[in-house]
């Protein structure tokens, strides 16, 4: 067993959880689209998924993608924003969302541990389309959730016009 996959995924985690907390006291500036650009970080990740060396059946990539759908709910349903007394607006401090978060987690090495009969390359893509499955939806309605707040709170006009 390699401790170095978990070591990373831990730390990355951690990551995630304290920029989380963080921002729970911070506003989110702009427009909303600092909340997709995790998204074009995946871009990379396209190369391992349909790279040549990665072979399954179509079944276990639609699995992986549904998987990894099933597992943005939680999240989606966890993540929340408010406009506060200053007119800003924040994420809605929610521990739903960190168990979430951590349960996720949890699955994916689960899944890891199940699946380790495949090649490294093939299980690798999986687990990227079952990242995949699970980021781009809850990035998407997170935006879609800040932007109704943003443009309620703007009366439907645009900000930087006088």
């Amino acid at each position: 067993m390699d401790y170095s996959v978990y070591s990373i995924a831990i730390l990355v985690a951690a990551l995630v959880i304290w920029r989380r907390a963080r921002g729970m006291y911070r506003p989110i500036r702009g427009n909303g689209t600092r909340l997709i650009l995790p998204m074009l970080f995946l871009a990379p990740s396209l190369l391992l998924i349909f790279g040549a060396k990665a072979h399954a059946p179509a079944w276990e990539w639609g699995s992986a993608l549904a998987i990894g759908c099933l597992l943005s709910l939680p999240l989606i349903i966890t993540t929340n924003f408010e406009r506060r007394d200053d007119q800003q607006i924040y994420a809605v401090k929610n521990m739903g969302f960190f168990v979430s978060f951590l349960a996720v987690l949890v699955i994916r090495f689960l899944l890891r541990d199940y699946l380790s009969g495949l090649d490294q390359e093939t299980m690798a893509a999986l687990f990227m389309t079952l990242l995949v499955g699970y980021v781009v939806p809850w990035r998407v309605v997170s935006y879609l959730k800040f932007r109704k707040l943003y443009l309620s709170g703007s009366g439907g006009m645009n900000l930087t016009s006088k």
